[in-house]
């Protein structure tokens, strides 16, 4: 995010604590545990932390399936100290399940004047060469051309979506071409971190027959605490199947695997993670597993937390 840090900024400095907690939230949002989420998002954005209070909005709109009262006032909060994010939220409420309800809360701004609001905001970001914030743009007004200027300027998520439209239809192709483009966006993607694109970009490696590289980004889609990744990588590790020339590892194949116990709230890695390590541990030792558990305790300390990455303006 590399405008958001100027763009608005908080009510006050947080205390450690407060950090810590900001984090721990985010964390647990992006797990889908957006209950668990809550007071620990509360504690940073009473604090006065717009990120916080963003998420906090979030977190209670899911809650509750649709807009509240509450939700509303912790992404107003946010959107007054200039949060783009929770700006586009507040537009979108019109098309949110309370409105299909007729029990929308009534805001400040109708959600018209919020969108128009964010245009206005994330333009002048966006013409001063902000990949994120024309990325942003496009959100906003669903122009293709913004969603090409952001892939162009490196915005990792958009090229992704660059290539997802491609590779769905979008735009004319001679016989072939369009693959190749779309192969193009999704390594350029991978290459800037974005781990659904390395998922992507493993599946064309593989028709291509390149063991090497599927092993190098299946590393890498692991690295960035990506579930699917973890548990991807975690797989081939121990042979399940065996595949792309993986070297058997029992001990990192369980730790990985392991670390998808936390993952319950919400998704299905949790249960195929229960399912698989027991039955892997029959044919592991005690000490085996001990490595394994200590494996993944170094994992996790220097590692992001594992996460489902979900975009930030989900529809849901």
């Amino acid at each position: 995010m590399t405008y958001l840090m100027s763009a608005f900024v908080n009510a006050s400095e947080l205390t450690i604590e407060e950090i810590n907690a900001r984090e721990t939230g985010i964390r647990l949002f992006n797990q889908f545990k957006a209950i668990s989420a809550t007071p620990f998002l509360e504690t940073a954005a009473q604090a006065g932390d717009a990120e916080a209070q963003y998420y906090l909005g979030e977190a209670l709109r899911k809650n509750n399936r649709s807009m509240t009262h509450e939700s509303q006032r912790w992404l107003e909060a946010a959107a007054n100290q200039g949060h783009i994010y929770a700006m586009i939220r507040l537009g979108r409420s019109s098309s949110d399940l309370c409105s299909i309800m007729s029990n929308c809360p009534q805001g400040k701004r109708s959600p018209a004047e919020w969108l128009e609001h964010a245009r206005r905001t994330t333009l002048s970001l966006a013409n001063n060469g902000d990949a994120e914030a024309m990325f942003l743009m496009y959100e906003i007004t669903s122009n293709a051309d913004w969603l090409s200027k952001a892939a162009e300027a490196g915005y990792a998520l958009a090229q992704y979506w660059k290539a997802v439209s491609i590779y769905e239809g979008t735009g004319f192709y001679l016989f072939g071409n369009r693959k190749k483009d779309a192969a193009r966006w999704f390594k350029a993607s991978a290459e800037g971190g974005y781990p659904k694109s390395m998922r992507y970009y493993i599946a064309i490696l593989a028709d291509k027959g390149d063991w090497e590289g599927i092993r190098h980004w299946h590393y890498e889609m692991a690295k960035t605490g990506f579930a699917d990744g973890v548990f991807e990588l975690g797989l081939h590790l121990i042979h399940q199947p065996k595949r792309y020339d993986y070297k058997l590892d029992l001990v990192r194949g369980y730790g990985l695997l392991s670390l998808l116990l936390e993952l319950d709230g919400g998704g299905d890695l949790k249960s195929y993670a229960e399912e698989i390590l027991s039955r892997l541990s029959s044919k592991m030792t005690p000490e085996q597993i001990e490595q394994a558990q200590e494996f993944a305790e170094k994992w996790k300390a220097t590692h992001p937390p594992v996460s489902y990455f979900p975009d930030k303006l989900s529809i849901y």
